[in-house]
């Protein structure tokens, strides 16, 4: 049994996994740290400083042995407008990375000399 989880946990796919997943943690907090500290506050001060985290509805009121239940719909745009801001960010990083690789497909690549050898036998045969 020893054995067989070795032989798993060794196989290339649970590491190429393992390495996504840092990666993948490292990088959300790279977009999580671009979100907050370069987009956020410009759009801060072009809405004035609007904060949405305040607003709620009191579902019940808070009693001697009861906390008040709120329903913090606030906080719920709040994580919207970031999920949003962040899909946003993230397209557009990933359209510029597709536009750089379509370049570097774009430029045709020199026929082999197998190709043009075989390419002038052909038009050889053609005019004959």
């Amino acid at each position: 049994m020893f054995k067989e989880f070795k032989n798993f946990a060794i196989k290339g796919n649970v590491i190429d996994m393992a390495v996504g997943i840092v990666i993948g943690t490292a990088f959300g907090k790279i977009v999580s740290s671009f979100v907050s500290d370069i987009i956020m506050p410009p759009i801060g001060v072009l809405t004035g400083g609007v904060d949405f985290s305040n607003l709620s509805i009191i579902l019940k009121k808070a009693t001697e042995e009861t906390q008040v239940v709120t329903l913090n719909y606030g906080t719920f745009i709040n994580t919207a407008l970031d999920f949003i801001i962040i899909a946003l960010a993230i397209f557009l990083v990933i359209k510029q990375i597709n536009r750089f690789n379509k370049k570097e497909e774009a430029k045709p690549s020199k026929p082999s000399e197998e190709i043009l050898l075989l390419r002038e036998i052909r038009d050889s045969l053609n005019k004959k």
